[in-house]
């Protein structure tokens, strides 16, 4: 049973910084895709940053720069690296993971959706 359990949610003011976790347990981590997806409300859930089992990584367009993903294998652990952060940031940060495949690379699962997702953590930025 695949499970994952995000932390580090919280509030802050625009320009401000925060790290996500996300803990990971019960299938073999470290050759899975792994990402970051969020959901405004009254907005479609959109994929923020993945990365897959050989460490290349992939960001939505308007992250990039700003938000780094990165993940500890000894501790089956998930990381977001958010800096610089603006309002529209605002909003539900869901882990999510995906045993992917050759035909279902990291990128595209985090354009479609992954199979597994935690309950989410709570990013709210104040201007």
């Amino acid at each position: 049973q695949v499970q994952l359990v995000e932390s580090g949610g919280g509030s802050v003011q625009a320009g401000g910084s925060l790290r996500l976790s996300c803990a990971a347990s019960g299938y073999t981590y470290n050759s899975y895709c792994m990402g970051w997806f969020r959901q405004a409300p009254g907005k479609e859930r959109e994929g923020v940053a993945a990365i897959d089992g050989d460490g290349n990584t992939t960001y939505v367009d308007s992250v990039k720069g700003r938000f780094t993903i990165s993940k500890d294998n000894a501790k089956n652990t998930l990381y977001l690296q958010m800096n610089s952060l603006k309002p529209e940031d605002s909003a539900n940060y869901y882990c999510a993971a995906d045993p992917g495949g050759p035909l279902r690379p990291c990128f595209l699962a985090l354009k479609y959706g992954m199979n597994y997702w935690g309950k989410g953590t709570l990013v709210t930025i104040s201007s």
